[in-house]
């Protein structure tokens, strides 16, 4: 294999229809590695949370053809000592992994850490992925070269994520969560349907609409006062370029509750690989009688399982309407690897 490193915006750029190939194919296909939400993110930074960071990516070629890809940057850790992350990392790309088969992993993952150590001991000291999902198998063969090469590899959970396996029909998916939730989830959803004043639910469709639809729910999540303090102008930003980059892919799935022609919430999801990727939602407190989260999320599971997708993945965090839905727990992990001398 053949490695590089991709440290230009403009080399990042030329890569796309190789790096989403490349990904199809890949040990972990992620809304969060396809490549124009990575260029999304790196054009911000993740919203500003790396204010301090440089392109650090690094490709391998066979024969031409790209077969492994380290979507790094390099950034300083709280040492002030140069790390290797994730490109996407750490606060709002839920899953991040290497781009590589399974077959080509090992060699892949082996040639890269010759790669990195044959550069100068300033170049980097430490790799620090986070977001690995529990059963990548990275994480082992990480494990095995650390071993090999004596340098010191520490793995743990970083955060809960919580998905639900769908059956392809919502009368289903409802018998197997806890009866209450059940009783819950149909009394909201009829209400919804009974209520004086019209309710209706739709799923983001027109292009030439979506400056408009990505200001009315940005304007809904600050509504929340912790997603307030989160929508920095940096992050607004961010949001704003990423929905308008996954909606241009084809896979955004920005979906309203609208109350009497006023929108009440909304979610804002990746429907993609035959999963729904639930990435942030938001609400208008004036509505709150009607539970309008809970009746867009239930119709949201309704058309998930109706247009057979396989999951609903609510993504990071442990939150308790996760579960009242059905959702199951795992973890996504951190690796951090140290350089020997």
């Amino acid at each position: 294999m053949d490695f590089k490193i991709i440290d230009s915006d403009s080399g990042l750029k030329v890569l796309a229809e190789e790096w989403n190939a490349l990904l199809t194919r890949s040990i972990t296909n992620v809304p969060f590695l396809r490549h124009e939400y990575v260029s999304s993110w790196w054009q911000v930074r993740g919203g500003g949370e790396w204010p301090q960071a440089d392109l650090f990516t690094v490709t391998a070629f066979s024969a031409d053809r790209l077969v492994g890809l380290a979507p790094l940057f390099r950034t300083l850790d709280a040492h002030q000592q140069p790390t290797l992350m994730l490109l996407g990392s750490i606060e709002i790309s839920d899953y991040l992994d290497l781009l590589v088969s399974a077959e080509d992993l090992p060699s892949f993952l082996s040639g890269l850490l010759d790669y990195l150590s044959a550069l100068p001991q300033d170049a980097w000291r430490s790799l620090d992925w986070v977001n690995l999902p529990q059963d990548t198998p990275t994480l082992k063969v990480l494990e095995n070269e650390a071993r090999k090469r004596h340098w010191e590899l520490k793995v743990e959970p970083f955060r809960p994520v919580v998905s639900v396996p769908l059956a392809g029909d919502f009368d289903i998916y409802l018998a197997g969560i806890d009866k209450k939730q059940r009783h819950e989830i149909r009394r909201k959803m009829r209400r919804a349907a009974e209520y004086d004043l019209p309710v209706s639910w739709s799923i983001f469709q027109d292009g030439s609409q979506l400056e408009q639809a990505t200001s009315d729910f940005l304007d809904l999540m600050v509504n929340e006062p912790e997603k307030a303090r989160f929508l920095t102008p940096d992050m607004r930003q961010q949001m704003t370029e990423i929905i308008k980059a996954t909606y241009h892919a084809g896979y955004l799935q920005l979906s309203f509750l609208e109350v009497d022609g006023h929108k009440a919430a909304a979610y804002l999801n990746f429907d993609y690989d035959n999963r729904i990727w639930v990435y942030n939602s938001g609400i208008n407190r004036r509505y709150l009688e009607l539970s309008p989260g809970w009746v867009l999320l239930g119709n949201l599971l309704k058309w998930a399982n109706e247009n057979r997708r396989a999951e609903f993945d609510f993504m990071r965090g442990g939150e308790d309407y996760k579960y009242k839905f059905g959702g199951r727990q795992a973890f996504v992990m951190r690796a951090r690897l140290e350089r020997g001398s």
